[in-house]
């Protein structure tokens, strides 16, 4: 009873380990790069992209209908 008791503990504790580890190492990553978990990115808004482009001039299209 006991062993098995100290088993589940064990085990218990190497799931906790494994499901805690990503956000162990997110927090050292983050705190090792001032705050930047992930190194220089990009800024959102700043790369060119076939899709907004496509939705503005759907939009600019639609604002010269509304306007007639």
């Amino acid at each position: 009873m006991t062993g098995e008791i100290i088993w589940l503990f064990i085990l218990m504790w190497i799931i906790a380990t494994a499901a805690f580890a990503p956000l162990g190492y997110f927090i050292y990553m983050y705190t090792k790069n001032s705050g930047k978990p992930f190194g220089e990115t990009e800024p959102h808004g700043d790369s060119a992209s076939v899709v907004n482009d496509f939705a503005e001039k759907v939009i600019a299209h639609g604002k010269k209908l509304l306007k007639k």
